[in-house]
């Protein structure tokens, strides 16, 4: 297979994007997936500057990289949170954190969306990776008892917004991939069925698929990329180590920091964890998913300058051609 392989450089926003281009060329990478956070890409500049936008894809092809697809997660994530507090604060930038109302930030978010698939158009990108945030996510436990009706405000909120931004993205020629994740309107299997329903399962928006957040829920991710072939518009290379059960280790984290040997599990650099890679690759294979496999880093107990390029090599051992026949069609041969 010939599916180009990116390095997402949301865990390397502390860097230039020119130095993590340098890098991931250096490595044997394809291309980059951009975050709009750090210096990587300002969403706002480059609405309005064009020069802005060349002088980016310039870096680029200076390093023999291309780019198939960008990343908003951060505004993404304030677009329906509730409640908005000094986490989005952290993240979302001081353009839409304003005053830090919580409305203004919500809207503020969702206008720099709109403006993120317009972006990716002028760079010649077809998908936007990225969340959505919850207002209903808190409620989790279900407990104290959440009245149903409760549950579909979330959903119905959750469309009333993302709906105008996805009417910007048809405008655009562009896709959104909601990366499935603790948090989000869609978390796991039914949670995914519900929020596609609930946006009325319109063809801008899809799913950025990363089994990462499957393998500690107990979902199949190859069974995941079968049952929404027709969504997965983009593919995020995470891993994830369930660390030995003794007992006291539970699914939801305690609380503690990613690497703690008192958690249940934690998140480990690609080919390092409990995700079958291999059953996955097939699965893509299956439903002739042709776009990019990019490898988001992410590793408490390993330096990434380690694990990038040696999660590049393991991936690369599962880009193998497709057979042009069935094997045993030699065997009816005269």
């Amino acid at each position: 297979m010939t599916r180009p392989i990116t390095l997402f450089t949301g865990q390397w926003a502390d860097l230039p994007l020119e130095e993590v281009a340098q890098l991931a060329s250096k490595w044997g990478y394809d291309g980059l997936e951009i975050a709009c956070s750090g210096e990587h890409l300002d969403v706002w500049r480059a609405a309005e500057d064009d020069a802005y936008v060349a002088e980016r894809l310039a870096i680029l092809e200076k390093y023999g990289l291309s780019v198939w697809a960008i990343s908003n997660h951060l505004k993404g994530q304030a677009v329906c949170d509730d409640p908005i507090d000094d986490r989005h604060r952290n993240i979302v930038g001081s353009k839409v954190w304003g005053d830090g109302d919580a409305e203004g930030v919500r809207s503020r978010a969702a206008e720099e969306m709109k403006l993120t698939g317009v972006v990716a158009r002028k760079m010649g990108v077809d998908t936007v990776v990225g969340f959505t945030g919850s207002s209903i996510w808190h409620y989790l436990a279900m407990f104290p008892p959440v009245a149903p009706d409760t549950i579909e405000q979330g959903f119905d909120d959750f469309a009333a917004r993302w709906n105008p931004i996805m009417d910007v993205f048809d405008s655009e020629g562009v896709r959104f991939a909601l990366e499935v994740h603790p948090s989000e309107i869609a978390y796991d299997y039914y949670s995914t069925v519900r929020a596609l329903d609930a946006i009325g399962n319109r063809a801008a928006f899809g799913i950025n698929w990363d089994p990462s957040h499957m393998v500690w829920q107990d979902i199949d991710p190859a069974q995941f990329i079968y049952d929404f072939s027709d969504r997965i518009y983009h593919v995020d290379c995470k891993d994830t180590k369930m660390l030995r059960q003794d007992g006291r280790r539970g699914r939801l984290g305690s609380h503690l920091a990613w690497d703690d040997p008192r958690r249940g599990w934690t998140f480990v650099s690609t080919g390092r964890g409990d995700v079958n890679w291999e059953e996955c690759f097939r699965a893509l294979n299956h439903i002739g998913y042709q776009g990019p496999i990019s490898i988001e880093w992410e590793d408490a107990g390993m330096d990434r300058l380690h694990g990038a390029p040696e999660a590049l090599q393991f991936v690369r051992t599962l880009q193998w051609n497709l057979p042009e026949g069935m094997f045993d069609s030699a065997f009816t041969q005269d």
